[in-house]
């Protein structure tokens, strides 16, 4: 039972959620209280075996909070946040933040000089709705748009849009970034988000080898029970050492976001589709692949699963989907069409430089249209790559992301 293996099943993220006002007086002790909270649990999963990949901290709307009156106020407040989380955390962990959503023109318009200079200390979202006749807000979209080519013309090869996510139809308590958000009245509360798919692959091998060619059914029954009761086993785990924990009790604990949260530095999900006989991500059979795989990840029991919960399809942050873009296994449309039966959406995907903003909006409306269609939560992450053209490679210098093909926007 090498599933059991608890190597094979990290921590990617404990996620707080708290909330600040305009009194920065409040600051530090929310800050230390978050960072020393994640800290006494990190070392509570590491005596049991279990690794933490990073720290996460995330508030309510910037808008709340912040002095938005104009970019010196903002980033003044933002440079006093950044030195409270210097100084609460000196474990060496890596400490993220997110500073919750924007929600109007003005705050968007600040986004983009923020992240240049704030980076991954500066993480942030939209979040779209949908009208009585169930269309979208495109003048929202429109000034989302506008804040994406920002940050592409002025951060390095455009890499800052990796902190920045239009979200549709998505809740708080995201534990991943940039989605994440909070509401004040839900209070503190914690999620925990996992990395697992080196547990998957490893299943999925084991169990090839063990009962080797069946019918399809059959196949694809066992694959759904062998991967589902792995990442039962760990995900209870897990919740047990949070359920015995000795941490502070004024952060509820929310649940899990079960998606397997592929990185650069684990095993790639096209490993997964290799393994049920899909001849490579974006063949036939990809589809019914993916959904299985997130019924795999909506299956588990006895905890509260928050998030997105489903199928992760990350393209410059998974090594597999990266090569598979620069063999031309898929296209835009394709990453569109799979969002259908699993999440995350259009997730880390690199643009033309010169997409005009009226496709970018399209492709949002689209992706966006799905969510609420088929009640799920979808976002967009492009990167629109100055000087780059279709087919052209990125050379991305960020220790988070792959280097892949630039895919075109139809």
């Amino acid at each position: 039972m090498t599933y059991k293996n608890k190597e094979l099943c990290k921590i990617r993220t404990i996620t707080t959620f708290i909330s600040l006002d305009n009194n920065k007086e409040s600051w530090n002790d929310k800050i230390k209280s978050a960072t020393a909270f994640c800290l006494k649990l990190t070392e509570e999963f590491k005596a049991e075996n279990y690794t933490v990949q990073s720290i996460r901290i995330v508030t309510n709307p910037f808008g709340e909070y912040l002095n938005t009156d104009n970019l010196d106020n903002a980033r003044a407040d933002l440079s006093y946040l950044n030195a409270l989380l210097t100084t609460s955390n000196d474990s060496g962990m890596r400490i993220r933040f997110a500073i919750g959503e924007a929600k109007s023109k003005e705050e968007i318009e600040l986004l983009p000089e923020l992240i240049m200079e704030f980076g991954d200390l500066c993480n942030v979202c939209v979040n779209v709705s949908i009208d009585e006749f169930g269309v979208l807000d495109n003048q929202l979209i429109q000034h989302s748009v506008k804040a994406v080519q920002r940050i592409s013309s002025i951060t390095p090869r455009g890499e800052g849009n990796f902190n920045f996510t239009v979200n549709f139809n998505c809740d708080p308590l995201i534990p991943y970034f940039p989605a994440s958000y909070h509401r004040k009245e839900l209070g503190n509360r914690f999620v925990i988000g996992l990395e697992t798919p080196d547990l998957l692959v490893n299943v999925l091998t084991n169990y090839n080898q063990s009962v080797g060619k069946q019918n399809h059914n059959e196949q694809f029954k066992g694959y759904y029970k062998v991967m589902s009761s792995a990442l039962q086993h760990h995900i209870t785990n897990i919740n047990n050492i949070i359920q015995n924990s000795n941490c502070d009790k004024s952060y509820v604990f929310s649940g899990f976001d079960s998606s397997a949260a592929p990185s650069k530095d684990c095993a790639s999900m096209v490993e997964l589709y290799e393994l049920m006989g899909v001849e490579y991500f974006g063949a036939s059979g990809t589809v019914e692949a993916s959904s299985l795989l997130t019924k795999v990840f909506k299956s588990i029991k006895d905890v509260d699963l928050v998030g997105f919960s489903g199928l992760m399809l990350a393209l410059t942050e998974d090594t597999g989907l990266a090569k598979g873009s620069i063999n031309s296994h898929f296209d835009i449309r394709s990453l569109l069409t799979y969002s259908s039966v699993c999440g995350i959406g259009l997730d880390t995907v690199p643009i033309p430089g010169n997409t005009s903003s009226e496709k970018i909006s399209a492709l949002m409306r689209d992706t966006g249209t799905m969510a609420y269609r088929l009640n799920k939560p979808l976002t967009v992450r492009l990167f629109p790559v100055p000087g780059l053209n279709a087919g052209d490679l990125t050379s991305f210098e960020s220790d988070d992301l792959c280097n892949c093909a630039v895919l075109a926007v139809p």
